[in-house]
């Protein structure tokens, strides 16, 4: 829809002032106490589908390891895989086995530490993703565990008598549907597990758990990883009492009565672990990202901690609630987290998140739309953490038949729950046969947009969604104002329009984004903020015909568009 991408990097700027981001990276803490994730773009990658070298249909170590120029020239710092450790694969990866290795699927340990190595070469550090609440039922630990009650490891995860005959401890359910209890034969006792049978919860009660899970994180920090993403961290504790949880009316989409999670998730216990967690953390200057799922803002904050002594990263996912290109609901999201008191975590979507092009998108503007999107989330104050696939317009593609489905999620719940196989497809390189990703068979079916939306053919076209993001990351790390700047709303009644500044010290950074389907012309109001400037510098912008300046304080502004200045 729109003209040619109109970019200006302007050398001399009176609004904005630009330093080397790799000054600010080079040093664990900057001069003004900014850590390195602070000024940081993350990327998730789902290593299963990012890159095969191997040509056996699923992504692998050194299939990232190929690809570590394309991120570094994207502008990405540090890289989450999701799991690659040793494993059955149940819940493809989340069912881990042996923590301290590498599934032979993706690899071994020396490809591993040459993905760290390439990685450190070109600025990108390393997150890997800790799978803390539960282990497979294929651990050592478990194994021994249910081979007897008095074995070495039975307190290791939790095990309790049936209420009677055929009857569990009590009512928890499974977050993948069904009783949260298995009857083990053997010694004739239930094991708990939030998520599927194949993943029995660790005892964190335990202290010999903490200490080994502990260890696990010093092992991977001394092989160079920078951090970790924790997985489930709500869902470490339990009641030790064993109460029923709440029945509230209707049934889930596996047919379960729905639950209020009560007694099983965010008891108070998971905050002394993340404590300490970070204490370890500390001492090797990492990173913890939280998967956090809060009902709202000053849940969220918990997990930073009363002293910013738990998780430097918890995500918002409240953002991804807003389900609609929204300059209100943004407006309100944005400003409740930024005055949290944290240091903001943003995210679009995951590998358990239908695709942000899917939810935003409208069947006519939808590369706008993406665009749109990331001059949002891009230009905020706080760390953003990308999918693979978003800077390139990658969309769903859920299975049509329940034959079809990989996701044990989608084989318990369809039709009603699909599983989550659409957001997870191959990473779209080329135009050639499979994307690009692989000359075998790929573990899931390739999106037919791959023909149009792959890395290849965005990197030609200036207009692109890839370029767009390409040049919006580099004028982020390079802004001052972008990277430490205060935010500051603008014309907070607008329903159409979502602007404010970015302002550090005496320079600003003002963000314009139309989120409606129609022109729009806006009044600024930047006099009440102290800006008389009556002109504003183009730094970038989604419309065409864009001078190096635009006249303040009235902007008129494409459907869809992204100003930057």
């Amino acid at each position: 829809m729109f003209r040619n991408l109109v970019i200006w990097a302007m050398v001399l700027m009176t609004l904005c002032f630009a330093v080397p981001f790799a000054c600010a990276q080079a040093k664990i803490v900057d001069a003004e106490g900014h850590q390195w994730w602070q000024h940081a773009v993350f990327y998730e990658i789902y290593p299963r589908s990012f890159a095969d070298s191997n040509n056996d249909g699923i992504g692998d170590l050194k299939g990232i390891t190929s690809k570590m120029d394309y991120l570094k020239d994207l502008g990405v710092d540090a890289i989450w895989m999701t799991p690659c450790y040793p494993s059955p694969q149940i819940d493809f990866g989340y069912d881990v086995s042996d923590y301290e290795n590498i599934d032979p699927m993706y690899g071994t340990l020396k490809d591993f530490d040459r993905l760290e190595a390439d990685g450190q070469k070109r600025g990108i550090q390393i997150i890997m993703d800790f799978v803390m609440n539960h282990s497979s039922d294929q651990h050592q630990w478990f194994i021994d565990s249910r081979s007897s009650r008095t074995s070495t490891h039975r307190n290791w995860y939790v095990w309790h008598d049936g209420k009677g005959p055929g009857q569990p401890p009590n009512n928890w359910q499974s977050t993948f549907g069904h009783s949260a209890w298995t009857l083990d034969p053997k010694t004739n006792q239930y094991y708990y597990h939030y998520f599927y049978p194949e993943q029995p919860d660790l005892n964190w009660r335990n202290p010999a758990v903490e200490k080994a899970m502990f260890d696990v994180t010093r092992w991977w920090y001394d092989r160079g990883v920078a951090g970790f993403r924790l997985d489930a961290v709500d869902t470490l504790f339990e009641d030790p009492d064993l109460r029923d949880n709440p029945i509230l009316p209707g049934k889930n989409k596996f047919g379960d009565p729905n639950m209020e999670d009560k007694y099983n998730v965010k008891l108070p216990e998971v905050h002394e672990v993340l404590r300490d967690l970070r204490k370890v953390a500390d001492q090797h200057n990492a990173v913890l990202i939280g998967e956090t799922w809060t009902k709202d803002v000053s849940e969220l904050k918990q997990y930073y901690g009363e002293h910013s002594n738990e998780l430097q990263m918890p995500m918002d996912f409240l953002f991804t609630t807003v389900n609609k290109v929204s300059a209100p609901e943004f407006r309100r999201q944005i400003a409740a987290v930024d005055s949290a008191g944290g240091w903001p975590v943003y995210v679009l979507s995951n590998h358990d998140i239908v695709r942000s092009y899917n939810r935003y998108g409208d069947g006519q503007h939808n590369d706008a739309i993406a665009k749109l999107m990331a001059g949002l989330y891009l230009s905020l104050r706080g760390t953003p953490i990308m999918y693979y696939g978003e800077e390139i317009g990658m969309e769903n593609i859920d299975p049509k038949r329940k034959e079809d489905v990989k996701d044990p999620i989608g084989k318990i719940g369809w039709p009603q729950e699909k599983g989550r196989d659409g957001e997870r497809t191959p990473m779209q390189w080329t135009s050639d046969a499979n994307a690009g990703f692989t000359q075998g068979t790929p573990w899931l079916p390739v999106p037919p947009s791959y023909k149009t939306h792959n890395v290849a053919n965005e990197q030609q076209d200036p207009n692109s969604i890839l370029q767009f993001y390409r040049h919006l990351l580099a004028l982020r790390h390079q802004n001052r104002a972008l990277l430490d700047g205060d935010y500051v709303p603008l014309n907070e009644n607008d329903p159409d329009v979502l602007s404010y500044l970015r302002r550090y010290k005496d320079q600003s950074v003002l963000v314009v984004l139309n989120m409606s389907s129609q022109a729009r012309t806006i009044d600024l109001d930047l006099a009440s903020k102290g800006i008389n400037s009556k002109k504003a510098q183009t730094l970038l912008t989604t419309m065409g015909n864009e001078g190096k300046e635009r006249t303040l304080p009235q902007m008129s502004l494409e459907p869809f568009s992204v100003y930057i200045g």
